[in-house]
């Protein structure tokens, strides 16, 4: 795990990590920006700061293995495992964490379980659909053949746009929005990414599944549970206020006038 993780860290200092940390890095200023509320927390990859625009007063970035360097860590432990209570945190951040999860299942299970009711979560993960992701499947077939080294960092199994979507569902999550994103070609060199710099806007409009990563930012909703509004105190200060009764006020005047 550990190995997988530094790899990644390793990988955003070359020219498509840099590319790609780069799109991530504006996606995630973007989504967490106006999300509001006390405790919010990032999973991994200290390589993106994933709450550098969110306001909250806590936010804290959390590691998997202490020998992973990184001068922000609040906290080294199992992503299956958060040591947070129960609705606790209102939003999590999850730059490829499930993707280099060893049990990503657990993983998001344990994200739901300390994230608050309408608390938010958003994952940034590589996809598989690509052409990063089918030079990264080649990569794999020449290495069993002792050819060749890997494009994308080794970890995990890359789970796809619409597979996260259904297990977010399966978790009552509500999918709020979704993109992709980074759609030159799968090269190493620095100036043929530039090159193909017109691709991004060429990939957005003519075919957008094929972005190499995708963004996601979904909800915690739970059943039965219904948010008060604004003014809720002043709705409950007229409900409690009293009232005067018809036929109270009808004897009283009937006294009156004997």
């Amino acid at each position: 795990m550990s190995g997988q993780i530094i790899g990644l860290q390793d990988w955003f200092a070359t020219p498509p990590g840099r590319y790609l940390l780069a799109w991530e890095q504006a996606q995630f200023d973007e989504a967490v920006a106006d999300v509001f509320g006390y405790h919010a927390l990032q999973l991994g990859a200290a390589g993106v700061d994933g709450l550098r625009t969110n306001r909250m007063p806590h936010r804290w970035l959390a590691l998997p293995d202490p020998g992973q360097p990184s001068g922000r860590a609040a906290l080294y432990t199992d992503f299956a495992a958060l040591p947070f209570a129960a609705n606790s945190l209102d939003l999590v951040v999850l730059p490829h964490a499930l993707e280099l999860s060893q049990d990503p299942h657990a993983a998001l299970r344990e994200v739901e379980r300390v994230l608050v009711p309408e608390g938010r979560v958003v994952i940034c993960g590589l996809n598989p659909a690509s052409l990063w992701g089918m030079r990264q499947r080649r990569a794999h077939l020449y290495r069993r053949l002792g050819l060749g080294d890997l494009f994308l960092p080794e970890g995990g199994e890359f789970i796809g746009y619409w597979r996260m979507r259904d297990w977010l569902r399966l978790l009552s999550f509500e999918v709020e929005s979704g993109r992709f994103g980074v759609y030159r070609p799968a090269v190493r060199s620095e100036a043929w990414l530039e090159r193909c710099r017109w691709m991004d806007a060429a990939g957005e409009r003519w075919w957008p599944i094929f972005g190499a990563a995708y963004f996601l930012v979904a909800v915690k909703r739970v059943r039965g549970m219904r948010l008060l509004s604004a003014d809720w105190r002043r709705a409950a200060a007229r409900a409690t206020a009293p009232v005067p009764i018809a036929g109270k006020m009808h004897k009283a005047k009937a006294d009156r006038a004997d």
